[in-house]
């Protein structure tokens, strides 16, 4: 099989009710067609979604939603994508759904469009963080940054992107009248969080804002791992679960009783058992809820032995 490219874009871009219905609509039907798998969140504020296919399918429904935000009375807005490679489907299906937010924070009046941090090229990002007058801030969540981060961010220990306004009032305020620094440095996945976490510290007067443009997974792309920052894997939201420093599924795997990141370490742990309970939920749920993931797992497994069999079949 040729490899997949994978896609993660989004665009701060306002749609109107007729704008949002017509990518709805039109979105899924034209996945199919290009093989295309992934999801897209459609909302007031732009779009935000990962996509996987052949090349031409990708590119064809990237092609689409550029056509697409550049309609209207709207001025030009430009898709930010990162691309990447993966040796099979990261997706099993395809979905484009409406939503409030394309990145929920809670807040009303964040726009990036109107006041946004400044924009940090990968090359500059060193120099910048390597810099102690730089607050460093990882503003993802707390099971992603536990597999990796750069050298030095401060780990907000959120669950949500959700929880970043409260922590920023009740952890980031007091540190940053404390220790002063000249500026503030943000990253994330691939940049759209890092948008809007900058906006909202600029409107709440935290002063000098910076953010990675691009991501992490820009910044993986553009620098070369010896001159790297970045410790661990970068977790991503599909079955790759991680990417290496060369954008290469990495070594986690999800825990698919409570859907968390682990280690090949934390899978060998007397307390893993494969789709039933890992070291983080092995007291979160019942016997019988243990008990139906169980049966669930034998499933999976069964499946995959099925398709197995069939694969060796055809290719006897």
């Amino acid at each position: 099989m040729s490899r997949l490219l994978v896609a993660a874009f989004y665009a701060f871009t306002p749609l109107d009710d007729d704008q949002r219905e017509a990518l709805l609509n039109a979105l899924p039907p034209l996945a199919c067609e290009e093989d295309v798998l992934g999801s897209v969140l459609v909302a007031k504020e732009g779009v935000n979604g990962t996509i996987s296919g052949p090349e031409t399918g990708v590119e064809s429904l990237l092609a689409h939603l550029q056509r697409q935000l550049t309609l209207g009375q709207h001025h030009f807005e430009r898709l930010a994508v990162k691309r990447s490679w993966a040796e099979r489907s990261v997706f099993r299906r395809f979905k484009a759904r409406r939503k409030k937010e394309i990145v929920t924070m809670g807040v009303e009046g964040v726009d990036p469009r109107i006041n946004v941090g400044t924009y940090v090229d990968p090359e500059d990002w060193n120099a910048l963080v390597d810099d102690p007058d730089t607050l460093v801030i990882d503003t993802r969540n707390h099971y992603e940054t536990a597999i990796g981060s750069f050298d030095g961010a401060i780990d907000p220990g959120t669950d949500s992107f959700r929880d970043f306004p409260q922590w920023a009032e009740s952890e980031l305020r007091p540190l940053v009248n404390g220790t002063a620094p000249k500026r503030i440095a943000m990253f994330c996945t691939g940049g759209i969080r890092c948008e809007k976490a900058s906006t909202y510290l600029q409107q709440q007067g935290f002063g000098e804002v910076h953010h990675l443009r691009g991501g992490i997974l820009n910044y993986l792309e553009q620098v070369p791992e010896k001159d790297s920052r970045w410790r661990g894997e970068c977790f991503v939201f599909d079955q790759r679960v991680a990417v290496n420093h060369q954008l290469e599924p990495g070594e986690h795997s999800l825990c698919h009783a409570c859907g968390l990141p682990l280690s090949p370490d934390q899978r060998s742990l007397p307390s893993y058992i494969k789709g039933v309970q890992c070291l983080h939920c092995i007291d979160r749920f019942s016997e019988s809820d243990r008990a139906r993931f169980a049966m669930r797992q034998r499933q999976m497994d069964q499946k995959s032995s099925d398709s197995s069999s069939e694969s060796d079949g055809l290719a006897s």
